[in-house]
């Protein structure tokens, strides 16, 4: 009897269709795995090189509003702001160090913030919209990674079925 191990081809004993066909089937599960890890480690390596080569930071493409607040931070720069509603500009800090961020980084007022005066006269800060467009082409581009990895996960792996002849139509949890 011919062990497991060896080429039903070169064997000089009759090895049973189904024997083959398993044979093949177990290469192709073992094919596809390999292809699997290998578009994961791929598909991971092509996002990370865009993060980098893009210079973009994920922590600045999601703005949120971080207004100076006198009590927890320090002022750094005073600077002049129009008020909506006011004829005559006010001054505000424009440069903060917040004594809760462990980072140590200053904040900044944010250009596209509005200073408005409410109708019971104090002041509010209208942030208006916080799109980032960035945010959207970041997105955009992990699933044209996404999809590329998938199709050319499929494209792999029924090559090698047609090359082993595996029909199409058996073996299709493999993909």
């Amino acid at each position: 009897m011919a062990s497991s191990s060896e080429d039903p081809a070169t064997c000089s004993e009759p090895v049973g269709q189904d024997h083959v066909e398993s044979l093949k089937g177990e290469r192709l599960r073992r094919y596809s795995y390999a292809v699997t890890a290998a578009m994961i480690v791929l598909c991971n390596g092509v996002f990370l090189l865009g993060l980098w080569g893009s210079g973009v930071k994920l922590d600045s493409l999601i703005r949120i509003p971080d207004p100076f607040n006198p009590t927890k931070d320090i002022c750094l720069r005073l600077s002049w702001h129009r008020v909506a509603g006011l004829e005559e500009p006010i001054r505000l800090c424009s440069e903060w160090i917040n004594l809760s961020d462990p980072s140590g980084e200053t904040h900044k007022f944010q250009q596209e913030t509005q200073v408005v005066q409410g109708a019971d006269g104090k002041l509010y800060f209208d942030h208006g919209a916080r799109v980032d467009y960035r945010f959207f082409l970041f997105g955009s581009f992990v699933a044209v990674v996404i999809v590329l990895g998938v199709s050319l996960k499929r494209y792999l792996i029924a090559r090698y079925r047609e090359r082993l002849g595996i029909p199409s139509g058996k073996m299709s949890s493999v993909t």
